[in-house]
């Protein structure tokens, strides 16, 4: 019986044309398979990053809050700023001998911190009276620093003076940006969230974007000066983005007033003293707040004396066996680690005790720092500043509670922007005084315990008597 075949040039399923057209396609199908695998595979990393940090920041309500959107904020502003960090101190510090760096720092700090030093008592109460435009203020300072930076990678490159006021304006925008910060956490706070709480989630995804962006920065300056400062300029320009993102509620200045920092009542005089029968105007925060305010002073001022005295230190004097720049690595690191600690502890604590806390951290502060400066050596001062931090973020976030708990809500948020300006100028004060010393390490280090102390000693009885009292030490009408 004879077998059809399909003649030879037929183009049907099962000739020999049709076997290889299909396989063409099969075998074409098969690469855009795997180039989708392979383009997957790329991504994952970064929406899978991405996604896992929306979670985090959106966790417990945050999301449908804003709360948030305003740590991712967080996060990019403090990741801009480490880069323009990382540029200037390439710039000012590590490029030139010490004793010129010494100088370099100097003119720095009388150029860009007196001026700053000046203009922070002031951005607070302006922005007192913008409330309305707080996300427009927010990616004003970030837009500001966004060109600063490319002033700035000119002025890296050239040594020219426009590095001065540049700087200067990139510290009173960053200035700014914290003050509006502030006054914008009360606004967002989920449902059965503390302040605390949200303040430390904040502060911990700022943290979080410095550490990982200060590597890359460091990579970037490899390559050039001016790179870490292009990408200041691209996070800031994302950041501006982000701050218009934030909810509108945070523009809203309903039910607020503007906060008196006094001690109590009887402080308040001429036209800041209202009769009982009117509407309450200002107000005054409290005993426990000023004190409480006092001590994070001290600890500001600390932190702000040790990082440019123990720079120069450092560069002077290494650790043994370590370059002066990984010294000065393992200080930070130290600090940076204490300092995520402190916060991960105040959230864990919430509003537990917030005077005894802070009078015990500022107890171990100082006597740490006794301890640095009798028995002077590397490990100390690095255990040195991993107490320095971590007691500055733990005190902080026991002012918050403080705040919140006896600052009355039309004041809140008024209060921790002046609060937040006077631990800006603490700060400033500190590194005037550290660059101002002589490179004696165990003199240094005494004159840091000197610091703490003093704050300990001025606000001890208070906030001990604040805290046997309870709720008794309320803010009243004044």
């Amino acid at each position: 019986m004879a077998t059809a075949r399909t003649p030879q040039g037929a183009t049907g399923t099962g000739g020999p044309k049709g076997v290889r057209g299909s396989g063409r396609r099969f075998g074409t199908n098969r690469a855009r398979g795997r180039f989708r695998a392979l383009g997957r595979a790329l991504h994952l990393p970064v929406t899978g990053t991405a996604r896992g940090i929306r979670r985090a920041t959106h966790a417990h309500g945050a999301g449908e809050s804003g709360l948030g959107k305003l740590i991712e904020l967080h996060g990019v502003n403090g990741a801009g700023d480490v880069m323009i960090t990382v540029a200037l101190a390439s710039t000012v510090f590590f490029s030139v001998p010490t004793d010129e760096a010494r100088g370099r720092v100097a003119l720095y700090l009388a150029i860009t911190m007196a001026p700053f030093t000046l203009l922070a008592p002031v951005v607070g109460p302006l922005l007192d009276r913008l409330p309305h435009g707080r996300r427009a203020a927010m990616a004003g300072a970030m837009l500001a620093r966004a060109l600063l930076a490319l002033v700035l990678s000119g002025a890296v490159v050239t040594g020219g003076l426009e590095l001065y006021p540049a700087a200067l304006g990139v510290l009173v925008a960053s200035k700014a940006y914290g003050v509006v910060r502030s006054a914008v956490v009360p606004r967002l706070l989920p449902p059965a969230f503390s302040l605390v709480k949200a303040n430390s989630r904040v502060t911990l995804g700022g943290l979080l974007a410095t550490g990982i962006a200060a590597p890359i920065g460091a990579g970037l300056q490899q390559i050039g000066p001016r790179w870490p400062l292009y990408g200041a300029f691209t996070i800031f320009v994302a950041g501006m983005v982000l701050s218009f993102r934030l909810p509108p509620k945070v523009d809203s200045a309903k039910g607020e007033d503007v906060a008196l920092l006094a001690a109590d009542e009887r402080h308040l005089h001429g036209p800041h003293r209202k009769s009982q029968d009117k509407r309450p105007g200002l107000r005054t925060v409290g005993p426990a707040v000023t004190h409480a305010l006092g001590a994070n002073a001290s600890i500001r001022c600390l932190t702000g004396f040790l990082i440019f005295f123990l720079a120069f230190l450092l560069r002077e004097h290494p650790m043994t066996g370590q370059s002066a720049a990984v010294s000065l690595g393992i200080v930070g690191v130290a600090a940076g680690v204490g300092n995520a600690l402190g916060t991960a502890v105040g959230a864990w604590l919430r509003s537990r005790a917030p005077e005894i806390i802070i009078v015990t951290v500022v107890a171990c502060v100082a006597g740490a720092a006794i301890v640095a400066a009798t028995f002077f050596g590397a490990v100390l001062v690095a255990c040195l500043a991993a107490i320095a931090g971590f007691a500055q973020a733990l005190a902080k976030l026991s002012l918050d509670a403080l705040i919140q708990r006896d600052v009355p809500e039309q004041v809140r948020t008024s209060a921790f922007a002046r609060s937040e300006t006077l631990l800006q100028m603490s700060w400033v004060l500190g590194g005037a005084v550290g660059i101002a010393m002589p490179l004696i390490g165990p003199l240094g280090l005494a004159v840091g315990a000197a610091i703490v102390a003093t704050g300990w000693l001025t606000t001890v009885r208070g906030l001990i008597r604040s805290a046997r009292q309870g709720n008794a030490g309320r803010a009243r009408v004044a």
